[in-house]
């Protein structure tokens, strides 16, 4: 299989796309500063590495990147650095970037995309938690144009990417813990916790990539 791995330079993209070549997938990689990578990902033989932008000046690079893959994996997501976050711009900048995204995957006839979310967007089978309250309300005040991008990716993914068999991965609150179990299943259902080591997420990913179990659904992905 030959899959586009977004914002793969971040520590969650940098452990799906070792899932991936550990399952000997070609990983196509769009990113802008791809020299992030670690060197065992720039230099393995099936990776591909594309340098571009989401900017409209930069279409025919995400046209290259997107050419015969078959699927889009996303780990884009806003900043979680707390110093950054009065400056996070207030234009919606990663809903936009999915516009285009969403746009390319249609002209290259791409229709399976996994992208990143958090439990700021809804879903209709969440019911109300306080522990989840406390976290969305949090991040909605002290980083209220990060929040606001974040529910955008959720509408223009549900939105413009309608017809296409997209998987919004919600996740709470990332850890570097060194284990890949997690559980999936909805805010306020008894089950899920808040929080999520970023290597569970990527092997949910993974799984999701193989077993196609939620098309067209926003599960909230946590540690049991």
């Amino acid at each position: 299989m030959r899959v586009l791995v977004l914002g793969g330079t971040g520590p969650s993209g940098v452990l799906i796309i070792r899932e991936l070549l550990a399952v000997d997938h070609t990983v196509v990689v769009y990113a802008r500063s791809p020299d992030k990578l670690p060197e065992d990902i720039l230099s393995h033989r099936l990776v591909i590495i594309i340098k571009g932008t989401f900017e409209e000046s930069d279409e025919s690079s995400l046209l290259k990147a997107m050419e015969g893959v078959h699927a889009v994996l996303s780990a884009l997501g806003p900043t979680t650095d707390l110093k950054k976050a009065p400056f996070y711009p207030s234009n919606t900048p990663l809903a936009t970037a999915y516009t285009r995204i969403i746009s390319t995957m249609h002209k290259m006839d791409v229709k399976r995309l996994i992208a990143l979310g958090t439990a700021s967007i809804k879903d209709p089978n969440d019911k109300f938690n306080f522990a989840f309250w406390v976290l969305v309300n949090g991040v909605k005040t002290v980083a209220y144009n990060a929040y606001k991008d974040v529910v955008a990716i959720g509408d223009t993914i549900r939105g413009d990417g309608k017809d296409l068999l997209w998987t919004i991965v919600r996740v709470p609150l990332l850890t570097s813990a060194d284990t890949k179990e997690q559980i999936a299943g909805y805010v306020g259902d008894g089950k899920v916790t808040t929080s999520l080591p970023r290597a569970a997420f990527a092997a949910f990913v993974m799984t999701e990539l193989e077993k196609n179990e939620w098309v067209r659904k926003a599960p909230l992905v946590s540690a049991p």
